[in-house]
């Protein structure tokens, strides 16, 4: 026969939650946790006003619509940086492709990402990707 609890009152309160886990929300230290590698992510990034994209893995959200910080997209889906562009001004764009739906956008190069992570993508051969990419990435980037 299991054991059983017979005085409820004994029990430990529980602990306070640290992760809030609604949508758009940073947690209490200015933090979020990445969706790829589950690291927490400081929400101030240097060289951007809004922070969209872990600095380690380079992975994102689908939470912007059409501004950058409008947190406006109702996908929420992951999105995994596929490429880098570069930009007529010389600034270089993260493009990342929602795993959920499809969908492409480009994101600022933060002063804190991770250098091994983006030469890693500046040198990944367009041979690989699917067909068409490189115009659907060019009109991502137009676009913005």
């Amino acid at each position: 026969m299991g054991r059983r609890n017979r005085d409820r009152r004994e029990r430990r309160p529980q602990r306070a939650k640290t992760v809030l886990h609604a949508h758009g929300e940073a947690g209490r230290g200015g933090s979020f946790r990445c969706a790829g590698c589950r690291l927490e992510v400081p929400v101030h990034a240097p060289g951007t006003a809004h922070r969209n994209h872990c600095p380690h893995c380079l992975t994102s959200l689908h939470v912007d619509l059409r501004i950058p910080g409008d947190r406006a997209a109702d996908c929420r889906g992951p999105m995994a940086a596929v490429g880098l562009a570069g930009r007529a001004d010389g600034e270089w764009m993260l493009v990342h492709r929602c795993a959920r739906c499809g969908g492409l956008s480009g994101n600022r190069v933060a002063g804190d990402d991770n250098a091994r992570a983006l030469v890693r993508l500046a040198v990944r051969p367009l041979a690989g990707a699917p067909s068409g990419f490189a115009s659907v990435a060019r009109e991502a980037l137009v676009r913005l």
